[in-house]
């Protein structure tokens, strides 16, 4: 494991506090504009398909140098070089975050080390597979409907490409997500689907996640009594127990790695429904834009590094300003389950308050991450980002050029993009105080040519190793996630009691809230 320095031990620290008080403090967006003509140019980046535009951010070059200084002295970069060389970065369940090798080309397997080059080759023989399969379903005809049955990273990754990449969908089929437990949910599914038509994909590693298999099963019975003849044909498994899904009567299962944390795994296997609806070559596509944006966080130096600069920014706005959320905005409709997306990505793997050695940290992590398509945004909460009380900055997406023939349509849409970021930043002063908004409000706006399978590779792996980078100053594990796991402990031990109610040893509110519940 790489030496890490964790950000409140390095000297660059009581640096950035000192420069926080002269200067950053009090820097004013629209006086550092007025005065330094080079800034836009100084302050955006081209990375692989994505485009910065960080100078609406509360930094100038002196704090952008120092926060520089700060990844350098905390060993990012050697974190890094450890995470690409298979060691193991989850030291709490003591294995590798390999989710980056999921899109390396194959022919590039002699730049790594033996032990991973093998992984390579077995990633390579299951995307093969999978991909073949894929493109068998896409040929069926019989097959009108696919069902994906996951949560959590088997879920919210392949639910957002394929709304995302909708353009590039087999038109011919229909696309349908389940993740809850709540019975609503699949249910209305089931009610739009006929058994002889559809196809049902059930993501879980293990085979036993309890949402998932209690999806799964209420499916098969589902399947059975409409008279669906062959599970074999009408199941596909997206796991690494091949024998629990030859017990429920799935013959096609494709698995993957214990270090494919789960909320990085829609490149793997359970990829499988984005495959179907863009098919292999697509898919393809999608792996190679993130390679692009694995192989620019690998070479390029920190300071022209798009995930670091942007780690940096968020551990700026956290630990010195105090911002508690970042609200993430995207004009473009496809990518509506974005947010959803970005809140597991980098809620769960940085909402934590102890560092790597199990120490309590003096300083908060994770931001809160929130948001809606902005154009309804716009109508609902940006009231309270342009006047609230609290200051939180805005992350804006914004794509270029469009596939659908209403080119004023997007006009308005880029437009209104650019106005609501530069409303922010100038504010509009009224002495009556109700029209006044007092601006200087931080954004970073993010430019995509066009929303393609390669673009969007690209924007997802550049969040994960911003996620990673901001891990790594933090000083956490990012690839843990325990404070999932304790309710899921608790809901074991009270569903019998659902059932007899019995309430010996419960607190008072659990369990006047489960005779409430049961009456």
């Amino acid at each position: 494991m790489s030496m890490r320095l964790r950000c409140d031990r390095t000297p660059a620290w009581g640096v950035l506090r000192q420069l926080f008080e002269t200067r950053g403090r009090t820097l004013d967006l629209r006086q550092v504009f007025a005065t330094d003509p080079g800034r836009f140019e100084r302050l955006t980046l081209q990375a692989p398909h994505v485009f910065a535009d960080l100078s609406k951010n509360l930094v100038d070059e002196t704090l952008q140098a120092a926060l520089t200084e700060l990844a350098r002295q905390c060993g990012v970069a050697a974190h890094r070089d450890a995470l690409f060389s298979g060691q193991h970065v989850n030291s709490t369940e003591d294995r590798a975050a390999m989710h980056w090798l999921l899109r390396q080309p194959v022919a590039d397997a002699q730049a790594l080390p033996l032990p991973v080059q093998v992984e390579l080759r077995q990633v390579h023989a299951v995307l093969d597979a999978m991909l073949a399969y894929a493109q068998a379903v896409r040929e069926d005809v019989a097959i009108t409907d696919v069902v994906n049955i996951g949560i959590g990273g088997s879920d919210l990754g392949p639910q957002m490409a394929v709304l995302a990449l909708d353009e590039f969908a087999d038109q011919g089929k229909r696309y349908h997500f389940v993740s809850s437990v709540d019975g609503h949910e699949l249910s209305q599914v089931l009610r739009r689907v006929r058994p002889e038509s559809t196809l049902f994909l059930v993501a879980s590693k293990s085979f036993t996640t309890l949402e998932t298999m209690t999806n799964a099963r209420s499916a098969k019975a589902w399947f059975q009594a409409q008279g669906g003849r062959d599970i074999a044909r009408h199941f596909c498994a997206l796991t690494s127990n091949v024998q629990a899904a030859a017990e429920f009567g799935i013959s096609t299962t494709f698995g993957f790695r214990d270090w494919v944390g789960g909320r990085y795994s829609m490149w793997s296997a359970i990829g499988l429904p984005i495959a179907i609806a863009i098919g292999p070559q697509h898919f393809r596509e999608l792996l190679a834009g993130a390679h692009a944006m694995d192989a620019h966080f690998r070479i390029a130096p920190l300071e022209r590094n798009l995930p670091v600069q942007l780690a940096l920014l968020d551990l700026w706005h956290r630990n010195f300003h105090g911002f508690s959320s970042r609200s993430v905005a995207p004009y473009h409709s496809g990518l509506r389950r974005m947010q959803a997306y970005l809140q597991q990505l980098e809620m769960e793997s940085n909402g934590k308050r102890v560092d790597e050695t199990g120490q309590a940290l003096p300083y908060a992590t994770s931001p809160v991450i929130w948001g809606e398509p902005a154009a309804n945004g716009q109508h609902a909460y940006f009231q309270m980002l342009h006047q609230g009380s609290d200051v939180i900055p805005v992350e804006f997406i914004a794509v270029k050029k469009v596939a659908h023939e209403l080119p004023e349509h997007h006009l308005k849409l880029l437009a209104n993009g650019l106005a609501q970021a530069q409303a922010l930043m100038l504010g509009q002063a009224d002495p009556g105080g109700h029209r006044h908004m007092p601006g200087n409000r931080p954004s970073t706006f993010l430019v995509l040519e066009e929303l393609t399978p390669t673009s969007l590779g690209a924007l997802i792996a550049l969040y994960e190793h911003r996620v990673f980078v901001a891990g790594s100053l933090w000083g956490i594990n990012s690839f843990d996630q325990w404070g999932v796991e304790l309710g899921k402990v608790l809901a074991k031990a009270i569903e019998p009691r659902l059932e007899s109610g019995d309430t010996t040893g419960l607190d008072a509110s659990t369990a006047g809230l489960l005779k409430r519940l049961r009456s």
